[in-house]
């Protein structure tokens, strides 16, 4: 069975030689530490994983199978945010048969059927010294290390090198901000590459290109550094998300269906930076996998939607197993959309859209407006998007009550959406005014997508208030769920209204003019 925990760290380019205690004589410039300990010295062997073009390393990712310490065992390690990893670890499994299946699945976003095999050896000696608060608990530890590496494949490369880590097993980041200038003030500077692997293999797993190298914006940026900048970060999401979605973590399949929607969004909105042309099929494939997930999420929602209303019924108008046929309705469908997403994640169409994303921002078909300045031409596009959700919410207005004006909403709603998402894009450049308009469209969406959560919920009732009369069943309080998403439909209409007049106020738009 395997266990997550997070880690953050930051590593040290170090002298060979370097001495513990380190901070164990600054201890009035770290907070919350009161006392130090040093620990035993441990001898770790790692073997590391990953395919013969390194695909894990270049996504930040590590697999390894280590003896030695406290946890030995396979690790997995997953980037969660800066100076921060996810590590899956898998106990006591010291064997030979490979990478277990348990992990390679997590990493399949990565290696797409691309064999894992060892391609490196590492051994370390590390030194510890623990940094304790006042009740004696474990705040930081910091571990000078002896390295040395050898690589495996068709040649064999040996080095050596020596670092410091420091990493955090109970205190907060203002204690690693200290560490890290008392470090500093010592001698030592961060280490070029994060992970040892890296370093055994001299592998810099950045980007290469000026265009598409993670970097700051500034108003001097190009439309195409601005609109592949977002890309890229919806792409590094997406990919995270995956192993999140396949160990089914709460939220997860929702998150990344709007990961797919946020792509398609942009790559709709910025058609001359990225040209339509070129980047329809992928935009299809974007809404094939968003179709795919949004089977189970629309399960998991109107399940929840329908318990809900069944537990804000009074005890008695409460008529029959509402809730046990409830149950039994959605529980085979979300058992086969779960099948359906799990399949859809390990299938070669995925793993060619995956393919695709990764060309896209490797090797951009950039458009007539890519080289100009991104304040200069991407409100536009964002502005065309607007009056897009404009000409929709006018549609809907005056279309007729019923399912046709429901219809209306929900397209209102899409277009909504991706005006939203694109903004989005631009905030980075655009600044405060653009934030201000992608809250106020989030809350048009917001209200929209109630709407049509209450229209669906109102229809599965009345299905369900059927199936129950047709078993024997008293279909009374089927009803009332659906006469009560049938009120709730004109309050969120009406809120709808509200909010989009809110939003589509003069001031919340001059900056896209």
């Amino acid at each position: 069975m395997t266990v997550s925990v997070s880690e953050t760290e930051t590593k040290y380019e170090a002298p060979a030689g370097t001495a513990l205690p380190l901070l164990g004589e600054t201890l009035e410039d770290l907070p919350q530490v009161a006392a130090t300990t040093i620990a035993a010295q441990q001898q770790l062997d790692a073997e590391y994983y990953d395919t013969g073009d390194l695909r894990l390393l270049r996504a930040g990712v590590t697999l390894r199978r280590r003896s030695g310490g406290d946890d030995a065992g396979w690790h997995l390690k997953l980037p969660a945010g800066p100076d921060t990893r996810r590590e899956i670890r898998l106990p006591g499994q010291q064997g030979s048969g490979g990478v277990p299946d348990e992990l390679a699945r997590l990493v399949r976003v990565h290696a797409r059927g691309e064999p894992l095999r060892p391609v490196a050896r590492i051994a370390t000696t590390r030194r510890r010294l623990i940094l304790r608060g006042g009740d004696g608990q474990s705040l930081a530890e910091v571990a000078a290390d002896e390295v040395h590496a050898q690589t495996m494949g068709e040649s064999t490369t040996v080095s050596r090198w020596h670092e410091v880590e420091v990493e955090l097993t109970g205190g907060d980041r203002h204690l690693l901000k200290a560490a890290d200038k008392a470090l500093r003030r010592d001698g030592l500077r961060p280490a070029g590459r994060a992970a040892k692997l890296a370093r055994a293999l001299g592998q810099d797993p950045r980007p290469a290109s000026p265009l598409t190298a993670p970097g700051p914006l500034t108003k001097d940026s190009t439309a195409a550094q601005v609109v592949l900048a977002y890309l890229r970060a919806q792409t590094g999401k997406l990919k995270s998300l995956d192993p999140m979605v396949r160990g089914d973590e709460p939220d997860s399949v929702h998150q990344m269906r709007v990961t797919t929607r946020r792509l398609r969004a942009v790559l709709r909105a910025f058609r001359r930076v990225l040209p339509r042309r070129t980047t329809r099929a992928l935009d299809a494939e974007l809404k094939w996998l968003g179709g795919e997930l949004g089977r189970a999420r629309d399960a998991e929602v109107l399940a929840g939607e329908l318990r809900s209303s069944a537990r804000e019924i009074p005890a008695e108008h409460l008529m029959g197993p509402v809730q046990a046929r409830i149950q039994a309705h959605f529980a085979p469908l979300a058992a086969a959309a779960r099948a359906g997403v799990l399949a859809t994640l390990d299938s070669p169409r995925y793993f060619a859209l995956l393919d695709e994303l990764d060309q896209l921002l490797a090797a951009p078909p950039l458009g007539r407006e890519a080289g100009a300045p991104a304040i200069e031409v991407l409100p536009a596009a964002v502005r065309r998007g607007y009056k897009k959700a404009a000409r929709r919410m006018r549609r809907a207005r005056h279309t007729r009550p019923g399912p046709h004006r429901d219809v209306a909403l929900h397209q209102a709603r899409k277009a909504v959406r991706r005006a939203r998402y694109a903004a989005e894009a631009v905030t980075p450049v655009a600044g405060r005014k653009a934030r201000r308009f992608t809250k106020k469209m989030k809350k048009v969406q917001s209200v929209l997508g109630s709407h049509q959560d209450a229209v669906i919920t109102s229809e599965t009732a009345r299905e369900l208030g059927i199936s129950a009369h047709l078993a024997g069943e008293n279909g009374f309080s089927y009803g009332l769920i659906h006469e009560r998403d049938t009120h709730r439909r004109q309050h969120l209409r009406a809120r709808a209204r509200k909010a989009w007049k809110k939003a589509s106020r003069r001031k919340h738009r001059r900056w896209m003019e």
